[in-house]
């Protein structure tokens, strides 16, 4: 009986490692980041997700087409609106990105996404993929990047979760092997490494931050945690201008929250879960996980999201049109400075700062005690004109 249970399983995990050895070659193969500049159009993804995602990223492609008026009056860039990632039509085909969706967002060069669903225990909607997770897989959108800054509190830092490896990207490959025992994956390549530490790197060396600071629990995850960290400090050594110190991620989340040593903090590389949940933690400074956007970058295309949820009781309560747009308009920020148009991020991040935490002319409660998502966008807009006077 065990040894048929074991065979099962042992062919289950020959699937995986055939899978990742597959990536492996596909990433040695890969060619180097696109040049916007050198495009004839650029193309930009509208995906509202579902949820409040369609409210929450209608106003912020209304401010992102309001900042690029000269651009799309050139016909330089375009806007391309895709739908069908909503959990019904996921559930209805039975895939985490249904296959006309995925073309879709093949077609753009970078994509504004709204939040989607992801199906939990329990809930009514089958046990399909998290739609971030086969996102990121599908395009290789391997870098999670989220920068965090409290100027008043000394916090200035910028996350570099790895985003295609680790636990996450099998999340749904574990095998039951008996009604007693279940197995879950996790990965670490030394091309995925290499490419998450040179960007992170590069950064650092580009902004002026003399720090980098790698996250792992290597003492205890080994091998892989132990990869990653070691390949890091190694692509550490070519930049000797830069000071490299590890972490365990236990300690590390408690460090964030002591006043003395979180200001030494620039710029964080972690792999995938451990990211997810720091992250989290740390936007907590500046106002929550609805204040915060992450851009998530590859080679070929990048997408720019909020880090929270989908909010479905806010829909149901029909209050989504009360709905905080700040997650979304700071992921725009992020897009635009992506796509080189730095003055206009600037901008925009100047006056979201003026409207969330300086002037605070109108405030958002998610409830009719607040304005509404639309209000706050002519809010930012009437400010960034302000600005440009």
């Amino acid at each position: 009986m065990n040894e048929a249970i074991i065979k099962a399983a042992a062919e289950k995990f020959e699937a995986v490692v055939r899978e990742q050895l597959e990536r492996v070659e596909r990433m040695k193969a890969e060619k180097d980041f696109v040049d916007y500049d050198a495009l004839d159009k650029l193309v930009i993804g509208i995906c509202g997700g579902d949820g409040i995602g369609p409210v929450i990223t209608k106003e912020a492609e209304r401010v992102l087409k309001f900042l690029l008026e000269d651009e799309v009056t050139a016909g330089k860039v375009e806007f391309k609106e895709i739908d069908g990632l909503t959990i019904e039509h996921r559930a209805e085909v039975m895939k985490a990105i249904p296959d006309d969706v995925l073309a879709e967002l093949k077609a753009c060069h970078v994509i504004l996404k709204g939040p989607t669903t992801t199906p939990r225990q329990g809930d009514k909607w089958p046990n399909i993929e998290s739609a971030n997770v086969a996102m990121r897989k599908e395009l290789d959108l391997f870098a999670n990047v989220r920068p965090v800054k409290v100027p008043e509190e000394g916090i200035d830092w910028t996350f570099f979760r790895e985003n295609t490896e680790g636990a996450y990207t099998l999340g749904s490959k574990g095998v039951n092997v008996s009604d007693d025992l279940a197995v879950d994956f996790t990965v670490t390549t030394s091309q995925g490494t290499d490419r998450i530490a040179r960007l992170a790197y590069d950064y650092a060396r580009k902004n002026h931050k003399d720090r980098v600071s790698v996250i792992t629990k290597a003492n205890v995850i080994k091998t892989t945690d132990g990869k990653f960290l070691n390949l890091c400090k190694e692509i550490g050594k070519e930049y000797p201008e830069i000071t490299t110190d590890d972490w365990y991620i236990d300690i590390t989340t408690a460090k964030l929250i002591d006043k003395k040593r979180r200001t030494d903090f620039k710029v964080f590389i972690l792999p995938n879960l451990y990211g997810d949940i720091i992250t989290d933690e740390a936007a907590e400074f500046q106002g929550g996980v609805g204040t915060a956007g992450s851009g998530n970058i590859g080679k070929r295309y990048a997408m720019f999201e909020a880090i929270h949820g989908s909010a479905p009781r806010m829909v149901e309560e029909g209050r989504d049109k009360y709905a905080d747009p700040c997650s979304m308009l700071r992921a725009t920020v992020m897009l635009l400075s992506h796509i080189g148009k730095q003055e206009k991020a600037d901008l925009l991040s100047r006056a979201l700062d003026i409207c969330m935490f300086e002037e605070k002319k109108l405030e958002i409660t998610g409830r009719d005690t607040g304005c509404t998502c639309s209000e706050f966008g002519d809010y930012v807009m009437e400010t960034v004109k302000k600005l440009t006077k």
